[in-house]
């Protein structure tokens, strides 16, 4: 049976994975699931998979030529991620090609193919599903992999100019792009010699700036040239030129999705087909093709998919959403963050959380080391809310520069922190902490900014309808239902307890009413007619922290639910009442009544019943405004296993997970000191993207 033969039926095809490397590729056999992928080569191997023409895969080739067998070259996709691939981030695309390599413009490539045959597969549905993800690529300012800088505009001088793109020695792509060294010096002098009036900007590659390769375009040609050296991003240069010359570099492509004029001066997988302007033609090529249908080719049609949050293959509209998606994450952290007093447990869950491609993390144990290293490297200071020492809030109210206070996020675990499991969900606060309602904070920003685009509002709507049907809370601890025989001829009051030391009740209650005995008689006499229903919080419960009952207060009790599933509670009870809990933002997404005797982020907006004033909180919030600020634009997120996600994929993780059975809390100082030994010690890398 023929390879082709076998590419038809449904078995695997047995194939040698030639180059080590390629093995560690994340979610390779994802991207590859018609091979049954081998490390060793043997008798009944119909296929040699290997990266693209490197050196490391050049056994494999000869091995495959030797028996008549293809060799498949694997390239990452031109949708790639946010860091760079020598850094180790994870590629959401690759392109697999059994024919040729699209760079290489000596030989049929199946990128050639699919763009020569385009009429044949590229209809009107084809053509419109292109327009409209160059339309939203282009619209994302996103590239390739994703690590420039903003371009410093001081450069750019009135008037024409045009973009002339270096490329590094030994690039694959040139000499398989029909170039050579001399391309590089015959497009840097016909730039001057036809273009004497523009501003001719070479863009180097940045890893010749790093002085870590060597440019293709000698220095003695720069002399009266606008030259970059550091990584910009191409979205912020291409939006400066009018034209851009290059030899068979990728930003020529980027440049063509944003419409602009691309001279080449060698064979790029996108020239000769009309689109661009040629001084090496191919005989092979010469027909037509419009933008849309080698955009489909690049990137809809050849390459494949695999979503690094979920592992599994998707379309290239859900990769762009995933890259939009990390991008925006990427910025959020980037820079310098001087971390101080996060207690040893806490580092390894704090480093997942704030991992990012162009994100720095140091911790400090003195609040001034911290502060001085925010300084020197223009960074912020960083510490967990409520657990700062004086020193900390002296040195960070002396610090002239950003400061940001963590929280845990409000989907936060599958157990309590306090029994040392990890926070998959933190709130970063530049302006207070959403629990401090003396001033404002990013999260009352976000809600007091108004109602959100309608997407955005759709999408916190599916997001709390899936919360409720899964019957998601904070710490997703499992209990008992709740008893039948609560009567249901009176009002069921669900009264929830709180840690009675909770920064949130510190802050945000009056001195009347800030214990859990005080709400239980507020409750009491507010509802004098209600089957009241207690349930002490899970830290209470486990030891941990303070909060227990008086007498006085157990007296008012109809019953308790202490060891009872919060989410049962909440769906049983007609009304929840609650100091500052988050408890009440979660019976406000079931629908529930909530009567609040404290000041928490979700009152003030016309949602609850507040027995307190909140004077900045004047306008009305739709709860689903309210669910996008808290859950998707407020907190940042990762799965279990440590990938960067959004509040959507961690819902999916813990659903998934429930039925797991969780390690016991440790019972005792010494047990739970000794968890939080072994939780410091976790050196796991975060997932890079």
């Amino acid at each position: 049976m023929t390879y082709r033969d076998l590419l038809q039926t449904d078995r695997p095809i047995p194939a040698w994975v030639c180059a080590p490397g390629v093995l560690k590729v994340p979610f390779l056999a994802r991207f590859l699931p018609e091979y049954e992928l081998r490390a060793t080569p043997g008798p009944d191997v119909r296929a040699v998979v290997g990266w693209g023409l490197k050196p490391t895969a050049a056994a494999g080739r000869r091995w495959a030529a030797s028996r008549g067998l293809p060799y498949v070259a694997l390239e990452d996709g031109l949708i790639r991620s946010i860091g760079l691939g020598e850094a180790g981030a994870a590629t959401l695309s690759v392109l697999p090609d059994d024919l040729g390599v699209y760079y290489d413009a000596t030989r049929p490539s199946r990128m050639e193919e699919a763009i020569a045959s385009g009429p044949d597969w590229c209809d009107a549905d084809m053509h419109a599903r292109s327009r409209i993800l160059i339309d939203r690529l282009v619209a994302s300012d996103l590239s390739k992999t994703n690590m420039g800088g903003p371009l410093d505009r001081s450069i750019l001088k009135p008037g024409r100019r045009v973009l002339i793109v270096d490329q590094t020695l030994g690039d694959a792509s040139i000499a398989n792009g029909l170039a050579g060294s001399d391309s590089f010096v015959a497009m840097v002098e016909t730039a001057r010699r036809e273009e004497p009036d523009a501003q001719l900007i070479v863009k180097r590659h940045p890893a010749v700036a790093a002085g870590k390769k060597r440019g293709c375009i000698p220095d003695r040609l720069l002399d009266g040239l606008t030259v970059i050296d550091a990584d910009v991003r191409p979205a912020d240069l291409l939006a400066e030129v009018d034209a851009v010359w290059c030899v068979t570099s990728g930003l020529g492509f980027e440049a063509l999705l944003r419409g602009l004029p691309v001279r080449c001066f060698g064979a790029p997988f996108y020239a000769g087909w009309g689109l661009t302007t040629d001084a090496k033609p191919i005989a092979r090529r010469g027909t037509a093709r419009d933008i849309e249908t080698v955009a489909a080719a690049a990137l809809i049609r050849l390459p494949r998919y695999v979503d690094p949050v979920t592992g599994e293959r998707c379309e290239p509209e859900q990769a762009l959403d995933r890259l939009i998606a990390l991008d925006g994450r990427a910025r959020r952290l980037e820079g310098f963050w001087a971390g101080v007093g996060f207690a040893p447990a806490k580092r390894p869950a704090i480093r997942r959380l704030l991992n990012g491609p162009r994100t720095d993390l140091r911790y400090y144990w003195r609040a001034s080391a911290a502060v001085k290293a925010a300084q020197d490297h223009a960074g912020r200071l960083v510490w967990w809310a409520g657990k700062e020492s004086e020193r900390t809030r002296q040195a960070a109210a002396a610090f002239d520069g950003p400061t940001v206070r963590i929280e845990d996020g409000f989907i936060r675990s599958r157990g309590l922190g306090s029994d040392f499991f990890g926070a998959l969900s933190v709130a970063l606060d530049d302006q207070g902490v959403y629990y401090d309602p003396s001033r404002p904070s990013r999260l009352e920003s976000l809600i007091a900014a108004g109602e959100p685009a309608p997407e955005r509002l759709a999408r916190a709507a599916r997001l709390r309808a899936r919360v409720v049907d899964a019957g998601l809370s904070k710490y997703n601890l499992k209990g008992d239902g709740a008893p039948a025989d609560w009567p249901t001829d009176r009002e069921r009051l669900l009264v929830v307890g709180q840690v009675e030391n909770d920064r949130s009740i510190l802050l945000g209650c009056e001195p009347d009413i800030r214990t859990n005995s005080a709400l239980v008689q507020a409750a009491r006499r507010d509802h004098p007619d209600a089957f009241l229903i207690w349930r002490n919080h899970p830290d209470v419960l486990a030891g941990n922290r303070p909060g227990l009952l008086d007498a006085s207060a157990m007296s008012e009790v109809d019953a308790v639910a202490d060891g009872l599933d919060i989410v049962d509670c909440l769906n049983a009870c007609d009304r929840l009442a609650t100091l500052t809990s988050l408890s009440g933002f979660e019976a406000l997404l079931r629908g529930k009544r909530v009567s609040v005797y404290g000041r928490p982020f979700y009152a003030g907006w016309g949602l609850t019943e507040d027995q307190l004033d909140f004077p900045r909180r004047g306008r009305a919030a739709s709860l689903d405004a309210l669910v996008n600020a808290a859950l998707i634009d407020y907190p940042i997120y990762v799965t279990p296993d440590g990938w960067p996600c959004e509040a959507e994929d961690l819902v999916e993780a813990l659903i998934a997970a429930r039925d797991r059975p969780l390690p016991p809390p440790p019972r005792g100082r010494v047990r739970r000191w000794w968890r939080g030994l072994m939780a410091s010690l976790d050196r796991t890398p975060p997932p890079s993207y």
